[in-house]
Parts: structure tokens; sequence; C-alpha cells
């Protein structure tokens, strides 16, 4: 015998048995047992959630002829022939294949005849949102008035598609995604008939990738068992090509500290995992979508699926992260998701990233926000103080502002340490060191807008003299930039400096005072002596 699929295997055979959808089961329950059922049904909802189901069993309900308050006996004559495929007055028909006007009319011309076996003849129209104008127009009649022996179920994933003279002629039941607890549950019920050990995390796992479809969680599970005997977490990331819920918190970790590099890294490394880049999207964006619930939501009861450990961890994130960021990453996230349905999708998981980890990129209101965020934080930590209008007496100025000045080695005493923690000014010697963190974000700031510039100006320090900005580069290529006749190189320094600074600075590059060395008596008796020609 063929293997059947788990979804199949246990579909529900009686209203009872359905999962996740008791306001709708018990309503059709209570109809039935008081025989009231009506001619037309429309079973309406996501995808994997129970409609085909409901249909086959209410069709099976209706003709049964021992009925256990309303649910199917499942052992009459009637309820045997519909589980065997042998009842042909119970009819189903895909809408997404049969949806021409000449196929509604045949079904109309054939409605009129009377059920060979049943009670009821059935018809189970399924995608019905498929059908062209011009066959609901044919179906409309039919469907108003049908014969009494005759019901019509309709199901439909996209009900905004149907006419509102079809919706208004049948009796509408919307089914809800089903609630993670309960697929879990299931998961696990069918997991121990079928001999398969499943982790608590690994099902919670199945249940927040179905997202709400039984069908694709046990398609799912299907997938895993597949893989081995013990189903854990590890499994399903793999069967699913997911990124995981470490790399889901180092993806998260890069976006906050602005790491552009490490983000790309990553998400080069999992594309060559065949971790699917649009389902990264998506993960992600639960990701930030449960950062967003754990800023908001009070109380312990937060509607989030995930494993004890998981959710430390996203508190500790959550922490460190203000809302406005969370939600202009979800924002960001949503867009690109829509844009990957044609485009190149690593290409577009790159760009997200780099929009996310660099918000100038972004011409967006919430990036817009952010950068300007930035910059007042900066503004509170590091207050930028006037240049000194005095001149000391160690530099000289030049008379003219022209830029060709820039470049000049100005010698100056050895400057003051600068630790992380140090102020944002600290002068020492009439020197005025740029902190630790200002000169950081003039460094994002030039990666961005010259990364040439960038490279040159790793583990570089700077200064500031006058009028001038001093920047110690042990890349001794700096000089020659900045003394080239191209002015772009020192216009993107002086503009990124100017942003963080609020000063517009000459540039040169920082040069210590050459201390004399003391004269050898030695050495200067052999230079005499050779001017003598004495050997």
């Amino acid at each position: 015998m063929a293997y059947q699929a788990l979804y199949r295997k246990y579909r529900p055979k009686t209203f009872s048995d359905v999962v996740g959808q008791e306001h709708i089961t018990n309503t059709l329950k209570n109809e039935l047992s008081k025989g009231k059922a009506v001619h037309a049904y429309l079973f309406t909802g996501t995808r994997g959630t129970g409609k085909t189901s409901c249909a086959k069993i209410l069709a099976k309900a209706v003709n049964c002829l021992s009925p256990e308050n309303g649910d199917p006996c499942l052992k009459c004559e009637s309820c045997l022939s519909v589980e065997n495929g042998e009842n042909t007055d119970i009819v189903e028909i895909d809408a997404a294949s049969n949806n021409s006007v000449d196929s509604i009319r045949e079904l109309r011309d054939r409605v009129a005849f009377a059920p060979s076996s049943s009670k009821y003849r059935v018809y189970i129209i399924d995608e019905v949102h498929m059908l062209t104008i011009s066959a609901f127009n044919a179906l409309l009649k039919t469907l108003e008035e049908p014969p009494e022996h005759v019901i019509f179920i309709l199901a439909t994933t996209e009900v905004h598609k149907l006419p509102a003279t079809i919706l208004s002629r049948c009796q509408r039941f919307d089914f809800k995604r089903i609630e993670p607890d309960k697929i879990c549950g299931r998961i696990k019920y069918v997991a121990e008939k079928e001999n398969l050990n499943i982790t608590d995390g690994a099902a919670a796992l199945i249940a927040a990738a179905a997202d709400g479809g039984m069908r694709d969680a046990l398609s799912v599970l299907d997938l895993c068992a597949s893989a081995g005997g013990n189903i854990t977490e590890e499994t399903v990331e793999s069967v699913c090509g997911m990124a995981g819920g470490e790399y889901l918190n180092e993806l998260t970790d890069c976006i906050k500290k602005h790491d552009t590099d490490s983000a790309l890294m990553l998400i080069d490394r999992l594309y060559n995992n065949s971790v699917d880049m649009q389902r990264l999207v998506g993960e992600l964006t639960s990701h930030y979508r449960d950062l967003m619930i754990i800023k908001t939501v009070k109380g312990d009861n937060k509607p989030i699926v995930c494993s004890a450990a998981k959710l430390k961890k996203l508190e500790e994130q959550a922490a460190d992260y203000d809302i406005r960021d969370i939600m202009r990453a979800i924002s960001v996230l949503q867009g690109a998701a829509g844009r990957m349905q044609s485009g190149n999708r690593r290409c577009e998981a790159e760009l997200t990233l780099l929009k996310l980890c660099e918000p100038q990129l972004s011409g967006d209101l919430p990036s817009l926000e952010k950068r300007v965020t930035l910059l007042e934080q900066s503004a509170v930590r590091n207050p930028v103080q006037a240049a000194p209008k005095k001149e000391e007496p160690q530099i000289t100025v030049p008379d003219t502002d022209d830029t060709p000045q820039d470049g000049e080695e100005i010698p100056l005493p050895e400057p003051p340490d600068i630790s992380e923690n140090a102020a944002a000014k600290i002068e020492e010697n009439g020197i005025t060191a740029v902190s630790e963190p200002q000169w950081n974000e003039i460094m994002r700031l030039l990666r961005v807008s010259c990364p040439l510039i960038h490279g040159v100006l790793n583990k570089s320090k700077a200064y500031t003299k006058g009028q001038y900005l001093l920047i110690d580069a042990p890349n001794s290529q700096f000089r020659s930039l900045i003394n080239s006749n191209n002015g772009y190189y020192k216009d993107s320094i002086r503009k990124a400096a100017h942003t963080v600074l609020g000063i517009t600075y000459k540039l040169g590059p920082y040069k210590a005072v050459q201390k004399k060395e003391e004269s050898d008596p030695l050495a200067a008796l052999a230079d005499k002596l050779k001017n003598f020609e004495i050997n």
C-alpha cells in the first residue's frame, strides 16, 4: 500500500475531531442535530485551517443514517461509502480548473437529478473565488433556489473576491488561524501515534512555522519524520530552511550595532547554507515582532510562541532596543518581503540589511527620524565646544581660507591619552582630542560616503588645534590623498566631521614634535677631522 501523507491520514472524520474551530463545529452540530441544514454554506479562511475537512464531514453528516449529536456515525452504509470514495452523490469540484461558464452550466443541469443512494446530493466547490463573472452569474440562480435534495458548500481563501450576490445567499462561517498551543498538542499526538520522538521546542517551532495552519504543520512533521526518528529544533530548522534562533539573534545584534560588515557576511554564510532568503526576512520580521510585543505588552502572558530560553534572550535584546527602532525594522522588512516576490531575493535581503544597519541609506520617514535621534544623542553625550579664537604660538595659521593650505604638517607636542571613557574634550598643551565616540561616528559616516578614505583611516585618531583637524593615521597613503588635487577626499572628511563636531575644519596630518638629540662630541670631532682630510 502506498504511503499516505500525515495530513491525509489524520484528517478529522467528525466535527469533534476538528481542532481550533469550535465556534464553527459546535454551530454545525447544533443545526444538524435539529435537522436545520441550509441549502448553501460558505467556508472561508486561510489555508490549512479545516475548511475542506469540515465540508466533507458536513456532507457525511447530512446523509448519515444514524447521526450522533450532529456528528456522522462513521458506521452506517452511507458514511462508509463516503470514506471509501464510493458515494457518487458527493461531488468535489476544483474551481481553479473548472472555472468556466460551461462547467457551471453542466453542474446546473445535473443538480436536477435526484441523488442515487443518499438523502442529499452535496456539491463541494473548492477555491470558489476562481470562478469567472459569467460562471458566478450562471451559478447564482441555482444557488438561490436549488432543489430540496441539493446542498452547496463553497470554500475559499479569498472571500473578498466573491460577488455580494453570492455572499448573500450562503450561510457564512469564518475559519480562524489555529492557536499555536493547539497545533503543538496535535503535533505531539500524531508523533506519538507514529512512534516519533519530538521535543517540546521542535513542536513549538513547527507550530510557529505553520502560521495557524494544521495541514502545513503536519506536512512539516512529515518531512522531519523522513529525516529521522528523533525530531529536534535543529531538525525542523534544517528541513524548513530556517535561519535558526541564534542566527536571528546575531543579525539583530549586528543591526543594533550598525555593524554592516558582519551582517552581510552572515547573510552570505546563510545563503551558502541554502537558507531561503524570503523565509529569512519573514523570520526576522517575526523576531522583531516578538521584540515589539515584549516592549509593549505588560504582564507575563504575552502572545509569543517560543521556548523559555529564547524568551529570556528576547527580553535581553528588547531591553537594549528603542521601540521606534523596532517599528522601523518591521516596516523595512515588510517592504522587502513584498519586493522579494519578483526580484533577486539574495540581493533584496542584502539591501534590506544595509538599510537597517545604515539609516542614512534609506529616505523613508522612520529612517530620517532615526538619523535625527542619533545626532541628538551624539550631541547630548559629546557636547561640542567652539574652536578657540586665540591661536597658539606653536601654529602658524594661514591668512587665507583657500583649501590648498590643507595637508600642511603641523608639529605638535605628544597628544593626551584617549580612552573609551574619556571626556568629549580633553585639552592638554593646547591640543583638543576628538573623543573616541565622536571619531567612531565620523568614521561610520565615511564608510558610507567614501569607503576608500574609511579604509585609509583605519586605526586612526584625531585632534583639533585652532582651525585645523589633525589626523594621526598609521597608513602613509593619507598624506598623499589629502595633498592631491582631488578635493573629493578632503570634502568627504570635512562633511563627516562637520556633521558630528559642528565645525568646518581645515585638514592636516598629525606630526609630533621631533626631540632634539644631544650632540656627540666624538662625532663632531670626527667630522672636523674629515673636513681637514685627517685620517
